[in-house]
């Protein structure tokens, strides 16, 4: 069985909207490899947050990450970092976030990405119920430890239809990864580097290897990221059998730019390419 036949099975078996809206995604997405690019949520501004993802979409992509800025993002380098600061710094919130999204899900599957504490403090049920009720078909929790602490988490996103997307690292153990690919519904997001979010020059002698382990206990398609910036990068991912590509700090770098919006059509279109598009 393919992996687009399991994720399609495992999304009917648990009757997630969420979980087979993302297995579609995978399985129809054009070229090599589903482009799943990550947006900050209200950086530069909100307006334009809205615009850029417009230019998303226009630009291909099959899936979308959508960041909410936290003070303190243990994953995200210094970029992602920055543009999280700025977007706190002018006053984005949780809500206007969710309304970027609520809009962006109209077109393509939106996984948010969000910081543990920010899903605790108002309870994994009222979070996750948001997530459902603005559309959204993901969740995407960095430093919420697979095991007892997420099995709440996991939990609400199953009774309310949003696919939990778990990541796995380069350091990752084989018994450690089973675990965490077990609670994957949509798909499995493998880190390609040890460390944060952030541009490299130099990494396809890595993916072949991050991809085949996380492969090997993944039920759902697996989207590769971190360090991920050039149209040569996606083609390298996809070679080493990724099913996703995801991309942040380049894009967002793009959206700091005086053109934001043509400076991320311009990041899109290489990806693209790359990707055979």
């Amino acid at each position: 069985m393919s992996t687009s036949d399991r994720s399609t099975a495992a999304g009917t078996l648990r009757g997630g909207a969420g979980e087979e809206r993302i297995a579609a995604a995978f399985a129809d997405a054009a070229g090599s490899a589903a482009l799943m690019p990550y947006l900050m949520g209200g950086y530069p501004d909100v307006e334009t947050s809205r615009r850029l993802a417009r230019a998303y979409v226009d630009g291909g992509a099959d899936l979308v990450e959508l960041g909410v800025p936290y003070s303190d993002p243990l994953a995200d380098g210094p970029v992602i970092h920055a543009a999280g600061t700025a977007a706190l710094d002018a006053g984005v919130t949780v809500d206007d976030v969710l309304r970027i999204g609520e809009r962006l899900a109209v077109d393509v599957p939106v996984a948010l990405m969000v910081y543990a504490n920010l899903v605790m403090r108002p309870g994994f049920e009222r979070f996750v119920g948001r997530l459902r009720d603005a559309g959204l078909s993901g969740l995407i929790v960095p430093d919420l430890p697979i095991g007892e602490e997420s099995a709440e988490v996991v939990a609400a996103c199953d009774a309310a239809g949003i696919a939990f997307v778990p990541l796995i690292a380069p350091t990752t153990s084989d018994e450690r990864a089973a675990e965490v690919a077990a609670e994957a519904r949509g798909f499995l997001y493998a880190v390609s580097v040890t460390g944060t979010t952030g541009e490299r020059s130099a990494l396809a002698e890595q993916f072949s290897d991050v991809v085949a382990r996380a492969k090997a206990h993944a039920t759902v398609p697996v989207g590769l990221g971190f360090g991920i910036a050039t149209g040569e990068h996606a083609a390298q991912a996809a070679a080493a059998g990724a099913d996703g590509v995801i991309v942040g700090s380049r894009l967002v770098r793009a959206a700091g730019e005086p053109d934001p919006v043509a400076a991320v059509a311009a990041v899109m279109a290489d990806l693209s390419a790359g990707l055979g598009r």
